[in-house]
């Protein structure tokens, strides 16, 4: 893994994250009350395998749920 490194003030290089973060705040925290740190935990992570990975498609994937593309690489 090489550590990302960019100039001050250039966001190119967390673009990717930052699209992930705001999907996932708008999808999935600011919808549901927690009551407890380990529910929110419970319910983000299974948003993120169950939802976010399987179901829901992305364009940095052709368009594909980020599971399907995972497979497509694994088997070429």
């Amino acid at each position: 893994m090489t550590m990302s490194m960019s100039r001050k003030g250039n966001a190119w290089d967390h673009a990717a994250m930052e699209s992930f973060f705001k999907t996932l705040k708008v999808e999935r925290i600011y919808q549901v009350r927690y009551d407890t740190r380990a529910q929110a935990r419970l319910y983000i992570v299974d948003w993120i395998e169950g939802f976010n990975n399987r179901v829901r498609i992305h364009s940095a994937n052709g368009y594909l749920a980020s599971i399907t593309k995972e497979r497509s690489l694994l088997a070429t």
